[in-house]
């Protein structure tokens, strides 16, 4: 309904994004369980970082448009470097012409700032914060202990 083409490589990419957007999720919540001492507590902090992953991930206020102060936090959040891996993936390479007279990729690399060749690292950066988050666990569930004798 948004325009994607049908092409092999442009769903295996949105199923690489979106499957491992899922799994660093996912391993973020074990995460956060793993480093609290109580599963309430990780609700709240990770609710926290929820709302400040949506608020950074470029699809609110996109990058250009981030106070400069601000970016670092842009390329720090997961979930940018996920919308910036599907709308790429996806949008990166139509040629077409949109109704202001430019193509589309020059309309992503200017408004959003994304670019279409940038998409392996972005890949590897995904994968990268599932495998963060991952180890983050493994190494909180057998440092940590939080239970009381």
């Amino acid at each position: 309904m948004i325009g994607f083409e049908r092409t092999a490589d442009k769903f295996f990419w949105y199923l690489f994004f979106l499957s491992f957007t899922m799994l660093y999720f996912t391993y973020y919540g074990m995460m956060t369980v793993g480093l609290t001492p109580n599963y309430n507590i990780a609700a709240i902090v990770s609710s926290a970082f929820y709302g400040i992953w949506n608020l950074f991930a470029g699809f609110v206020i996109p990058r250009p448009r981030m106070a400069v102060w601000w970016r670092w936090y842009y390329w720090a959040c997961p979930v940018s470097w996920t919308v910036y891996g599907l709308v790429t993936s996806q949008f990166g390479d139509v040629h077409e012409r949109l109704d202001s007279g430019e193509t589309v990729v020059e309309f992503l690399e200017d408004f959003f700032g994304f670019r279409h060749d940038f998409l392996g690292v972005v890949a590897v950066m995904v994968v990268g914060f599932a495998a963060l988050f991952a180890f983050q666990f493994a190494v909180a569930i057998k440092a940590l202990n939080f239970q009381r004798r």
